[in-house]
């Protein structure tokens, strides 16, 4: 599938019966923020594509060519070692971007971004992300307060992974990962996730199973559904809802 600029057409309709929904830009918290006349800057510039799962949207050390909004999909950052394991450092959906070392001082970065869940989002030339933060304005703001809820997020995985069980790790991931998700599902295979969190495949699927057997989750063919959330939240470690009362802090509208 290709690239399709950002317009205001809500939907394509195919026929009486069949209508496919186009995902609005305004699904991106950073970019629903903006003022409209910083929107309509951008709106020409903005190119809706899909991300499959597990497509890579960028490689350790290369160079990014653009920044990305995610709309529906969630984009995982995992960091690399020379022996090609990983382990993910964050996570990120529509609350954010992907891409901050365009801004930072860098056009690369250490991690490599991988959609987690299939979804769209909108990106935009490495060039013009950079021109637009120059401004100073709105969105320089937003920015700037999405790479530290980032860091944050980032710095509290790294604790969470040395100190927390294999269960809680993976409850911290999932409601991360819903937060992000217009549904209650996550497809991903138990393979998948251990790549992920740096847990082998069987590490993995024996926390799934005791969540299961708890009556939280269900699993099948490659997709998660919550069946109780509130059971989730209580069965993870304090580390969600540091990242969560940060993330809404420092993401909250400007006043």
């Amino acid at each position: 599938m290709g690239t399709r600029r950002l317009t205001h057409q809500p939907e394509i309709d195919i026929d009486a019966s069949d209508t496919i929904a186009i995902p609005s830009a305004l699904q991106n918290h950073l970019l629903a923020g903006l003022p409209p006349a910083d929107l309509a800057r951008l709106t020409a510039a903005l190119e809706l594509v899909p991300l499959k799962l597990g497509q890579v949207l960028y490689e350790s050390g290369e160079t990014m060519s653009h920044a990305y909004f995610p709309t529906d999909c969630v984009i995982s950052l995992l960091y690399v070692m020379q022996n090609g394991a990983s382990a993910e450092i964050a996570i990120v959906g529509n609350e954010g971007m992907i891409g901050i070392a365009l801004f930072m001082g860098g056009d690369s970065t250490m991690s490599r971004g991988i959609v987690q869940n299939a979804g769209s989002a909108y990106r935009l030339q490495a060039r013009l992300l950079k021109d637009e933060f120059h401004r100073g304005g709105a969105l320089n703001r937003s920015l700037l307060m999405f790479s530290a809820a980032l860091i944050t997020q980032m710095v509290q995985t790294a604790a969470c992974n040395r100190h927390h069980t294999i269960d809680q790790q993976l409850c911290r991931w999932m409601l991360l990962s819903l937060d992000r998700l217009p549904t209650g599902q996550i497809r991903m295979t138990a393979k998948l996730v251990g790549n992920m969190l740096g847990l082998r495949t069987e590490q993995v699927s024996a926390a799934t199973d005791s969540l299961i057997t708890a009556g939280l989750i269900r699993y099948d063919s490659g997709e998660i559904t919550v069946l109780d959330r509130a059971g989730v939240e209580r069965r993870s470690c304090e580390c969600y809802e540091v990242v969560k009362k940060e993330s809404d802090r420092l993401l909250a509208p400007a006043a």
